[in-house]
């Protein structure tokens, strides 16, 4: 489904930040990445997901190279691929749905501006919002929902294109214990009942090792480990984050 080779980075002047990144990922895999701070983890996501140019490498994507994508291919990019930020942008005085709707890149301009949508475009809307849990908070502005609330909304709102990878940096930091294990639950089902791929940075080793199907270690720009999910050893988090 999507082959990596050779992904490298470097920041002007010559802040390499990743280096000779080589993976395949299969439909319907949950990768977790982890790592510590300034390891390279973000990056990786946004160059995964072209929000970041590549330095150099080669993306293969159902059989295409799309290294170097033409318009075609970024429109299939922007369809076939969701990059969720770890503080998405949602405007708090419209509504859930509205906030939804916003993620059909391709809505006519005056609705864009004016923010009317068809009967048919909110009951789409409301049935993503029903599959990570929120369809009775549909109507209420997002500024009134909690921060795990939110991030549903967030989830949802990449959703509606009906992408095939969805890319989330960091997407349960700052969260309680109860909305982490919603999101993260919600995830590991679109995989699982979708065949969505996902690849999430996690900020705690415990939950990659609970919700995902397999765990990417980031080190100093380079995947150090890359594992079927399990309990880490000792060594292995060594490994990834130095002395533990």
């Amino acid at each position: 489904m999507l082959t990596v080779r050779n992904l490298s980075k470097v920041f002007p002047p010559d802040n390499q930040v990743l280096s000779q990144i080589s993976f395949q990922v299969d439909a319907g895999e949950f990768i977790a990445v982890i790592g510590s701070s300034g390891s390279g983890k973000t990056t990786l996501l946004r160059c995964i997901s072209h929000q970041e140019k590549w330095t150099s490498g080669q993306l293969i994507y159902n059989s295409n190279d799309i290294t170097k994508p033409g318009p075609w291919d970024r429109f299939k990019l922007g369809k076939d691929f969701a990059y969720l930020e770890e503080k998405p942008f949602l405007n708090r005085n419209k509504s859930a749905v509205k906030n939804v709707l916003m993620g059909r890149v391709y809505q006519a301009p005056l609705r864009m501006v004016t923010g009317l949508s068809s009967r048919n475009e909110k009951i789409d809307s409301m049935d993503f919002l029903e599959k990570v849990g929120l369809l009775d908070k549909g109507e209420k502005k997002v500024g009134q929902l909690s921060g795990g609330e939110q991030q549903r909304v967030a989830i949802a709102k990449a959703l509606i294109l009906g992408p095939k990878v969805l890319v989330a940096d960091e997407p349960v930091s700052g969260l309680d214990p109860k909305s982490t294990e919603y999101i993260l639950q919600d995830l590991k089902s679109l995989c699982k009942d979708r065949n969505m791929t996902v690849i999430a940075t996690l900020h705690k080793v415990e939950l990659a090792e609970r919700f995902a199907t397999r765990i990417w270690g980031v080190s100093e720009g380079r995947i150090v480990l890359d594992i079927p999910a399990r309990p880490l050893t000792l060594n292995e988090k060594m490994l990834v984050f130095g002395q533990i």
